[in-house]
């Protein structure tokens, strides 16, 4: 097995794909909609097709990864991500920039669901340790990503953005096919592909259901701060582009310090433990949010209790994540595509709910997210009467 050293980083540069993905391309939204001869609110529907895609791209390979092996599948991932990426910068309409995201997102799928399997091949019952060490890592992507896409506007055009993407994905996807070797995984050549057998072997696991729901449920609170994030601090607040991408920065680091002190404890509390707690602070937090933007204080106080927020969310994922992890043995890639299916199937439902929601103020996105962490604090009491 390759050295954890160089193994990590990988694993980590793989998923960052998706983040980069994501994050990079937000501040040019009025750029590409002004492009296309569009308004910003179709273009932000990408970010909903986006993750529509990579939640059915999860739900397709998950399966397969389990018949066929991860490696394979790793590089049809990254592969594909760097055709569409490139393919997305020659869009000539916003029609077709909109099919290219949703097909970059559902190739790219490939690739980043099976990484949740080699962590847990890799640290065992340790699993959310691994989880921390990844997850900050890659989260270097969305700390960085908004303020290069700013950059590369200052000196070029948005398509620039996807050309960065691209060169991104074939560089991981030359690391993987020439220098390192994943670990080899067990691949059952007996079994069938079977995609609802197999997805409702994943849910019908006893102690499972309550904590997929509650690491959904963190998602899509994390979705919804997304989403709402640009018109939330450059519409409702007033911040430049530049501002922006230093609150987004802020509540990055939030997550990434709350990883670190994951990787240091949980080995001391265990995973139910840790999520429970970030639950609670989660709760308080939000509360505090909501109370915030109802009583419409200055942007300094929703960043600092927003940031306060993002590390709880970070906490709940990565325990969430594990504790489903290690009820399984062969059905790894099943399990991490039921997760990011749920995931980010619900995450597309966060732009339509916000703009059902619209007020024109912060309010909506802060009780939606609030409302998120409340019923992930039921779905972990569920999970717990069935032990």
């Amino acid at each position: 097995m390759p050295s954890k050293v160089l193994l990590i980083p990988l694993l980590a540069a793989i998923v960052a794909i998706n983040p980069l993905a994501i994050d990079m391309y937000l501040p040019a939204m009025a750029d590409i909609a002004a492009g296309f001869g569009s308004d910003i609110t179709t273009v932000q529907q990408s970010l909903s097709l986006y993750l529509a895609g990579y939640a059915l791209g999860m739900l397709l390979f998950g399966p397969l990864a389990d018949r066929f092996g991860r490696r394979p599948l790793v590089l049809l991932g990254l592969g594909g991500a760097t055709v569409l990426s490139l393919a997305i910068s020659f869009a000539h309409s916003i029609e077709l920039f909109l099919v290219l995201r949703f097909l970059q997102a559902f190739i790219g799928a490939a690739a980043t669901v099976v990484v949740p399997g080699y962590i847990k091949q890799i640290y065992g019952e340790h699993t959310a340790k691994g989880m921390s060490y990844v997850s900050l890592i890659m989260m270097l992507a969305p700390l960085l990503a908004p303020s290069i896409g700013s950059l590369i506007l200052g000196i070029s055009h948005w398509q620039m953005i996807f050309w960065l993407l691209s060169l991104y994905a074939g560089a991981a996807l030359l690391l993987v096919w020439r220098k390192l070797h994943l670990p080899v995984t067990l691949v059952r050549h007996d079994a069938k592909p079977g995609f609802l057998r197999s997805y409702a072997t994943v849910l019908s696991r006893r102690g499972v259901k309550g904590y997929i729901g509650s690491g959904v449920l963190t998602s899509f609170a994390y979705f919804c701060y997304l989403t709402a994030s640009p018109f939330v601090f450059m519409e409702v607040f007033g911040l430049d582009s530049h501002w922006f991408a230093i609150v987004f920065a802020c509540n990055v680091g939030a997550l990434m310090a709350a990883n670190i002190v994951n990787t240091r404890i949980v080995g001391r509390f265990g995973s139910r433990r840790m999520l429970h707690a970030a639950t609670v602070l989660g709760m308080f937090f939000g509360a505090c949010l909501v109370l915030v933007n109802l009583l419409e204080l200055d942007y300094q106080i929703t960043v600092l209790v927003l940031m306060a927020f993002m590390a709880c969310l970070g906490i709940m994922s990565v325990n969430a994540d594990a504790l489903v992890l290690l009820k399984f043995q062969h059905e790894t890639g099943t399990a991490t595509a039921v997760i990011g299916t749920l995931r980010f199937g619900c995450g597309a439902f966060a732009g339509p709910l916000l703009a059902l929601f619209y007020t024109g103020t912060a309010l909506p996105f802060a009780l939606l997210m609030f409302a998120s962490v409340l019923l992930a604090f039921v779905s972990q009491r569920l999970a717990s009467q069935e032990h």
